[in-house]
């Protein structure tokens, strides 16, 4: 549909100039010949992309949508560029698609390792605040739940879904007649805490609670002995294993849903990211099973594998 490649770049100089002249300036040609190939563009489409208005070219509703496309495309052959020459200096970007809860509290403690063993690595994150759903498209590797009945996508198993209700042990410590506050998930539906008959503290009063939207902040609040908060082991076992988090109940809650990480649709696996991934599932097999050495009676890894 377009009439020369060129007319791509004249036309992405004019918008982001607001000027033909200013667009000749940087093109290097005169200004004549910018209006002529921009003038041959509209007419090939059939729409006007600029008003001109008083030496100045503004675009019009139809040049907006041309030009937001247009500049997605050359910062997509601008990144590609630039993987180009970091790899021709032994440096390859690899790109997670995680949640910021997983990022938060279970990589960036050990991101000096996962860097130390990938020197040759940058890494860049898709951060997903929210539910870890959806396609993983555009990226070197993404986390994601899927129910156990749902037809595989190509994932490799990090681990069943279990949660365990934590919070820190300065809380566990504290005693008085207020009841425990239950630190929620916005988007959890149901009352969570009613599902554990008791908890490991020693308070009894009426439950209060908070909510958040990020799932990073709920483990934050736990960490600074705010309340009891439901932790999903593939985001809190750093913490479980350090002790900055402990056990607020003796069971462990199980679902049908697994997490997984998954390739990208769009495009095949490349080989380091399949490296960090089994790297990151045996930091995390590793984990766990100290974990379950400190707290036996959860019958932790049966429940996770």
């Amino acid at each position: 549909m377009l009439p020369s490649s060129n007319a791509l770049f004249v036309f992405d100089a004019a918008a982001r100039n607001g000027s033909f002249t200013a667009a000749a300036v940087e093109l290097n040609v005169t200004q004549p010949a910018v209006s002529r190939m921009l003038g041959q563009f509209e007419e090939h489409l059939g729409v006007r992309l600029f008003d001109r208005k008083a030496g100045r070219a503004v675009l019009t509703e139809e040049g907006e949508l041309l030009y937001r496309r247009v500049l997605d495309g050359f910062r997509s052959i601008e990144t590609g560029l630039v993987e180009i020459e970091r790899r021709r200096k032994g440096t390859e970007t690899v790109t997670l698609s995680v949640s910021s809860a997983f990022t938060t509290h279970w990589l960036m403690p050990r991101i000096d390792k996962l860097q130390r063993q990938f020197p040759k690595v940058d890494l860049r994150f898709q951060l997903i605040s929210g539910a870890l759903r959806g396609p993983v498209e555009n990226v070197d590797l993404g986390m994601r739940f899927r129910d156990r009945d749902e037809p595989s996508s190509g994932g490799t198993l990090v681990m069943k879904e279990v949660m365990l209700p934590v919070c820190s042990p300065g809380y566990v410590g504290q005693t008085g007649p207020e009841g425990n506050t239950i630190i929620r998930l916005a988007e959890t539906s149901g009352d969570w805490a009613a599902d554990y008959p008791s908890f490991l503290t020693k308070r009894r009063g009426a439950a209060k609670a908070l909510s958040f939207t990020d799932y990073a902040v709920v483990v934050q609040a736990a960490r600074l002995s705010q309340g009891i908060a439901l932790g999903w082991l593939a985001v809190t076992s750093h913490w479980l294993l350090t002790g900055a988090l402990v056990p607020a109940s003796d069971a462990l809650a199980t679902t049908r849903r697994i997490c997984e990480f998954l390739p990208p649709r769009n495009r095949p696996m490349r080989p380091i990211a399949a490296e960090i991934r089994d790297w990151i599932i045996e930091q995390m097999r590793r984990e766990l099973t100290a974990i379950d050495r400190i707290h036996a009676k959860l019958g932790l890894i049966s429940a996770c594998y």
